[in-house]
């Protein structure tokens, strides 16, 4: 970096936490917790918290809400992402999404297959754009939530990550829409 280079100052987001399980509650919430404490750690706000059961419409009518809130930017849920019958946090993305991240569901498995070899292949894992806002959609597991956040959203979610992330695209993702949320303009 040149000297005429400045380091940006660091932006906080704000992100909601959406634990889906048809067994856990939010006191048993590992992952969710996990998840709570590495953002907050980072320097990024709890918007909200909930956990849901594996019910498509609940999740799809939970990510429409928050979505819908100017307040939150990201939105990450845990859980749901496996192929059973009632794993359905993709689906309930793939109604919300506007725009599909394969790149973040392709690198998960990547870092996940160097410590679970093939069983990688069982994820589900994916990511989305709605309305300006991010939404990440990982496996239930403690483990898992840690390796895309310690290897993937920690940097992304970071605006002085180099070379690109994506809290400096946050300005943009609304561009050519004719209405939606208020596009951030604390973002340098």
């Amino acid at each position: 970096m040149n000297k005429a280079e400045t380091i940006p100052k660091f932006v906080s987001i704000n992100i909601a936490i959406l634990s889906v399980s048809d067994s856990r509650t939010i006191k048993e919430d590992r992952s969710g917790d996990l998840l709570v404490n590495r953002l907050t750690k980072a320097g990024h706000d709890l918007a909200d918290r909930e956990i849901l059961t594996d019910d498509a419409a609940l999740i799809r009518t939970k990510f429409t809400q928050w979505i819908n809130d100017p307040k939150i930017d990201v939105i990450i849920s845990t859980g749901g992402t496996g192929v059973t019958g009632r794993d359905v946090t993709p689906e309930a993305l793939e109604a919300v999404a506007e725009k599909n991240i394969p790149g973040f569901g392709e690198l998960f498995r990547w870092i996940s297959y160097k410590k679970i070899g093939p069983s990688t292949i069982q994820s589900r894992a994916c990511a989305g754009v709605a309305k300006g806002t991010y939404l990440f959609i990982l496996p239930g597991s403690p483990g898992a939530c840690k390796d895309a956040w310690d290897e993937i959203l920690v940097h992304q979610l970071d605006n002085r990550f180099k070379p690109c992330n994506f809290v400096e695209l946050m300005p943009r993702l609304q561009e050519n829409r004719p209405e939606g949320h208020e596009n951030r303009t604390d973002i340098e």
